[in-house]
């Protein structure tokens, strides 16, 4: 056999053959991809966020289990474990990381610097250095803004609204979270013109808890803002009962703060940004670079009332409220 005649037998051969090698990397191109879940809270209190992104990653083809596998830890509302959970994530070598909130995804920057970060609430992410600008953040870290301007005040505009009367507002602050500490310095230009003064009751830990509504019982305020913190949306159950416990109004940056017996919140729907946030993660997974990724702002704002609060507390809920509200618990 002629040598031209050898090889094209050969080619015709092996042209549907495929190397160990070659067929073991197509194998492993195909495997599915890895996601980590950093969060700052219990598995309990994140399940609705944790629905809402797979909702959001089906929506796009992509299920938990067939084509990508999720790896989760959660702090339990101890903000300095996040960093050695962080670590621990790290080390499995994930293709993404999902840090639910701003200290996890500064925990997860400080660990590893390629790994795509993408964070649902993030709270001053220029100032914390994570990103360069909203519209090209340049790094590894993007997501979704935490909060719009101007929510701290319609806070208050709610505490006037079912109290006109009020002189003196509680005010819920962890001292070790910088966008908690903006809140308040927005609300307390917010009430410099309306003779109100604030109480401010600062914790930093679950054990600090159970003392903070009794203290502001005795301090006679008339309502009690609890901003948006890690901490409380982490304890919020014990947060409303105690409010209950000395028939305190409370309004809340959070709607769960609210389904745990809270009188009223207005704030941004946590579902809506995780759902959003499986946006940024599969178009990463396909290739594109976070830092191409422009940071979004909430496009869902919602004001929900406890109807069964404000009947234990004897307040009656303006009509004008109802009507604006998204949902209503009976």
């Amino acid at each position: 056999m002629k040598r031209r005649e050898f090889m094209t037998l050969l080619g015709g051969a092996t042209a549907g053959w495929t190397s160990p090698l070659v067929a073991f990397a197509q194998v492993f191109d195909k495997r599915p991809r890895r996601i980590a879940w950093l969060s700052g809270t219990s598995r309990a209190t994140s399940d609705k966020m944790v629905v809402a992104f797979l909702e959001g990653m089906r929506s796009h083809g992509y299920v938990e289990g067939r084509n990508f596998e999720m790896d989760y830890r959660f702090a339990d509302g101890h903000i300095e474990r996040i960093s050695m959970l962080a670590e621990e994530l790290v080390r499995s070598k994930p293709d993404l990381i999902l840090a639910t909130i701003t200290h996890a995804a500064v925990a997860a920057s400080h660990v590893i610097k390629t790994t795509p970060i993408v964070c649902p609430l993030l709270a001053d992410p220029v100032r914390l250095g994570l990103i360069k600008n909203d519209a090209r953040p340049g790094g590894a870290v993007t997501g979704l803004r935490f909060s719009v301007d101007g929510l701290p005040s319609k806070q208050l505009e709610l505490v006037l609204d079912l109290n006109p009367g009020a002189t003196k507002i509680g005010l819920l602050v962890n001292p070790d979270n910088a966008h908690s500490l903006s809140q308040r310095q927005e609300l307390e230009t917010a009430v410099a013109a309306k003779a109100i003064k604030i109480a401010a009751i600062e914790a930093r830990a679950p054990e600090n808890v159970d003392s903070i509504f009794p203290t502001l019982a005795k301090e006679r305020v008339d309502a009690v803002i609890v901003l948006r913190d890690t901490l409380f949306f982490t304890q919020r159950a014990r947060l409303a009962s105690s409010a209950m416990a000395v028939r305190l109004l409370t309004v809340w940056g959070e709607r769960e703060g609210v389904e745990e017996g809270g009188l009223i919140s207005y704030g941004v729907s946590h579902s809506e940004n995780f759902r959003r946030a499986a946006d940024y993660v599969v178009k990463i997974l396909k290739g594109a670079k976070p830092g191409d990724l422009p940071i979004e702002f909430p496009t869902k704002l919602e004001l929900v009332i406890n109807l069964k609060t404000a009947k234990a507390l004897g307040i009656d809920v303006p009509p004008t409220l109802l009507a604006r509200a998204d949902e209503m618990i009976e």
